[in-house]
């Protein structure tokens, strides 16, 4: 085989594309992998894993907080420059241990984004590269905001990397970015405003639960302005300037750093996919059940960038095996999804399986609603928490749980075994004849169906 010729060319080195790659390789597959930034993917680098760390932090904050007076004599604070230093030795070595894996497995790098030049052909490095297979494993990136001065926006690396944090932040978005960065940044003491077109943040969350997470994000200082649309932006020589829009009324808000937190996209407008005949809308690349593209089909599509995607590391994972399974023995795998939970890890964690209220009512016939305020409940009292809260749904022919929705103390922890239960279809007697633990957090479930 020439030496710029390749059996699978991959497009992205996070989760999705490595997965591709390793198993390409290790089947004896000639592999190369390209990505434009550092390698390891937007997970690991510059997303949910930074973040997490940070978060570390804010939750002994909220812990101490909650306690003061209860045990706790002081509240400590929070340290910016230091925990970001702390976050540095978790991401700093990503990339050079990313790069020496793959490079150990025989698997060729490069370290820009190809475009394509026709079905089979791609430009990289300014060299020619054929591949019988090329995989697009891109991810997302953020949303643009078309508006004037857009440029003068900051996106969620920024936040990340914050050496110091302004006095006010604004962040344009009440989505699962903008929200976790607003409770973290208000805890470290920043002004912290929010911005959003809609009347409510997170959309996708359960109305009741969001009401609440909303009034608790209010008590920690932070400002909401809704069914706001941005219309400009300005910089000033230490502050920002939003113009935006409410029931048409031009308002304005200063502050010394501006978010773009409105939600991320396929990473694609790079790629030149017309030229590949790859077929892709605002949702992704356009696929089949075997994640091939519909309109070439030695293309393939995994992790968030193709239109099956849902923005979750082990989803992604899972298209990157589907992929290489399909591309190593013929379209024989199909993607296979089951019930996914999502977290919105603000403090307290928002989380959600299953269907919401409103699918489960337009879905079964009848169903029972199990919805509490539970902050008198043993381990909500034991910390002093603010917010303790669920929604489990159940069909009421079969008693099976069909939804949950938690905000609380280790939410993203305990609507794991919620999903468990929905993907294995137990009803809420199968959960309250289950020995758990006692008194831990998920033995609180039994209560809650």
């Amino acid at each position: 085989m020439e030496e710029n010729a390749f059996d699978v060319f991959v497009i992205g080195s996070g989760i999705a594309g490595q997965t591709v790659a390793k198993s390409c390789v290790e089947a004896g597959l000639k592999v190369a992998i390209a990505d434009n930034r550092e390698f390891g993917g937007t997970c690991a680098n510059r997303g949910c894993d930074p973040k997490k760390i940070l978060l570390g932090a804010m939750e002994a904050y909220e812990l101490s907080k909650n306690l003061k007076g209860k045990g706790v004599a002081k509240t400590p604070r929070i340290n910016w420059g230091k925990l970001q230093k702390y976050k540095r030795n978790f991401t700093v070595n990503v990339p050079v241990a990313t790069e020496r894996v793959l490079k150990e497995k025989g698997i060729h790098l490069f370290h820009q984004s190809p475009k394509f030049i026709d079905e089979l052909t791609l430009l990289v490095e300014g060299k020619k590269i054929s591949a019988q297979k090329i995989v697009i494993a891109t991810g997302q990136v953020p949303r643009k905001i078309e508006i004037k001065g857009s440029k003068h926006f900051k996106n969620s690396d920024d936040f990340l990397n914050l050496k110091k944090l302004p006095e006010h932040i604004v962040f344009v978005g009440g989505g699962y970015i903008g929200m976790e960065f607003a409770h973290m940044a208000a805890r470290a003491g920043a002004k912290v405003t929010v911005v959003d077109t809609g009347k409510r943040p997170l959309h996708a969350f359960d109305p009741d639960l969001v009401k609440a997470l909303k009034k608790y994000s209010e008590s920690l200082g932070i400002t909401f302005i809704f069914e706001a649309k941005p219309t400009s932006l300005k910089k000033k020589r230490k502050k920002h300037i939003l113009s935006y829009e409410v029931k048409g009324d031009i308002k304005i808000i200063e502050a010394h750093m501006i978010f773009n937190t409105a939600g991320r996209v396929p990473a694609l407008a790079e790629l030149d996919l017309d030229k590949g005949n790859v077929d892709f809308t605002d949702s992704g690349v356009v696929t089949n059940d075997f994640l091939q593209s519909k309109s070439n089909v030695n293309v393939y599509a995994c992790g968030d960038v193709s239109d099956k995607n849902l923005p979750l590391t082990p989803l992604s994972g899972r298209q990157g095996y589907v992929v290489a399974e399909n591309i190593i023995n013929g379209n024989k795998k199909e993607l296979e999804v089951p019930v996914v939970p999502s977290v919105v890890f603000t403090l307290p964690n928002l989380a959600t399986v299953g269907y919401s209220e409103e699918e489960a009512r337009a879905r079964y016939k009848n169903i029972i609603v199990n919805y509490e305020v539970s902050t008198d409940w043993f381990n909500a009292k034991r910390i002093n928490a603010p917010l303790y809260a669920y929604k489990v749904i159940l069909n009421e022919r079969t008693r099976e749980i069909v939804g949950a929705h938690l905000i609380g103390p280790n939410a993203g922890e305990t609507i794991n075994i919620f999903t468990m239960a929905i993907n294995n279809k137990m009803t809420d007697r199968d959960i309250k004849s289950t020995i758990f633990t006692y008194p831990s957090w998920v033995n609180d479930i039994k209560s809650m169906v």
